[in-house]
């Protein structure tokens, strides 16, 4: 019996990485924006789906398991694949690590404050559940995948959807300590913004080698799955932002609650938390089967040790898995100080920033992949530079400082280059 998962399972896979924390905390980040906020997902949404016609046409003609390191090695070669696969591989661990944290957060609503030693214990033990769902096989975590994101969609609709019939336009406004900075400084901080909201686009590229027909199931699965999450993430953000007061919904720690609260009144805030934690969660599974498949992805092409190649009976990459697993639980224990919290946000924001180092080294390689062919429409040619502009685009726009820390997560891939994978090239 096959044990490849077909479009539906790869498309939930697309819109779980990206419909996480962010669908509930950016209608408040974007509030002191107004209007302008609409413009940032325009831009953001459009980069979105230019870097989706990317990674589709990369897919297309590299069907491999791993997804971005695959680029980059028939691009630029085994090093740049090295490094490339490296980083994509630990900033999954810190995107999951806050993914973990949002999911158990958002249910305090239903289980009451508890301490922070007993949140870990959950965070841990929701972590083995997926984890444990995961060594399963990719068709099970597919499978559980497409319903959590039925889930998703069904209830991520409902609010603001309603929310639009209480739509008050005078809520769209910018605040004042907005109206002083220039129309590019706008754009450019609620595109950053928003940005966060499409990470993860690309994660149904890593098990390319486990999916029916990869070459056409998965360029279509991210082109339509970032498509629908952009509209998602659009009318989400018009519902509430018009529906609460801006200098309000920018206070506000939980918007969807007090959006619920004003709609329907009553008990709905356990909804809206049960709600919150099914969209992490989501995202979590599809987090982790990423990770070990890119994990895999790496050990197959020579560029970690084989130990993380090797696969269990379900054809998991059960030993990535668990390395992944264990490699995220001291980040866990790190978040169970509140005092850290605002630590663990910041490593976030840099995170983003090193998935855009990966982006961009992708939009590269398909610069090379279209020099290539013989005869490349100029559509091609427009998306690859317009996916290519906006990485550059955000980076250009985004602190020094941010930089350099987010250098840091391909910079920590140099002892295992130097110890263990020129030691391999020697070798061979």
């Amino acid at each position: 019996m096959s044990r490849k998962i077909g479009f539906w399972s790869v498309f939930a896979l697309v819109t779980g990485s990206q419909i996480g924390s962010g669908v509930f905390t950016l209608p408040a980040l974007l509030a002191p924006y107004g209007a302008f906020s609409m413009a940032g997902w325009v831009i953001a949404g459009a980069g979105a789906v230019a870097l989706a016609l990317v990674f589709g046409g990369l897919c297309s003609q590299f069907p491999r398991t791993g997804g971005p390191h695959v680029y980059a090695q028939q691009a630029f070669g085994a090093d740049a694949a090295f490094f490339t696969g490296w980083t994509y591989w630990v900033i999954s661990w810190v995107s999951t690590t806050a993914v973990i944290v949002a999911s158990i957060g958002y249910l305090s609503p239903l289980i009451g404050n508890q301490s922070a030693e007993v949140n870990l214990l959950l965070e841990i033990a929701l972590l083995l559940a997926i984890t444990g769902l995961n060594l399963k096989g990719v068709q099970a975590a597919g499978h559980a995948e497409f319903l959590l994101t039925l889930l998703k969609f069904g209830i991520l609709l409902v609010i603001p959807i309603v929310a639009l019939t209480h739509f008050n336009p005078n809520n769209l406004v910018m605040m004042p300590e907005m109206s002083a900075q220039s129309t590019p400084q706008l754009l450019s901080q609620v595109a950053l913004l928003t940005l966060w909201g499409f990470i993860g686009l690309e994660s149904a590229t890593a098990p390319a080698g486990c999916v029916k027909d990869a070459c056409k199931t998965i360029p279509r699965a991210i082109i339509f799955g970032t498509l629908c999450v952009a509209a998602l993430y659009i009318i989400n953000s018009v519902g509430i932002m018009g529906l609460i007061p801006a200098a309000e919904l920018a206070q506000s720690k939980a918007p969807y609650v007090d959006a619920a609260e004003r709609i329907f009144g009553g008990g709905w805030h356990l909804v809206i938390s049960i709600m919150a934690s099914i969209a992490c969660i989501g995202t979590l599974n599809a987090w982790m089967l990423a990770s070990g498949q890119v994990a895999l992805g790496l050990a197959e092409d020579g560029l970690l040790p084989r130990f993380f190649g090797r696969k269990n009976i379900h054809e998991a990459p059960h030993n990535g898995l668990l390395t992944s697993c264990v490699g995220i639980i001291p980040l866990l224990v790190l978040t169970c100080s509140h005092s850290l919290n605002h630590q663990i946000t910041a490593i976030i924001d840099f995170s983003v920033v090193a998935f855009l180092f990966v982006y961009l080294m992708c939009g590269l390689a398909h610069v090379k992949v279209l020099r290539k062919q013989a005869c490349c429409s100029v559509y091609k040619w427009v998306y690859t530079c317009v996916a290519i502009g906006f990485c550059l685009w955000v980076l250009y726009e985004t602190p020094l400082k941010t930089l350099i820390i987010a250098s840091l997560f391909v910079i920590s891939g140099v002892p295992a280059y130097a110890l263990w994978y020129k030691r391999q090239l020697r070798r061979a």
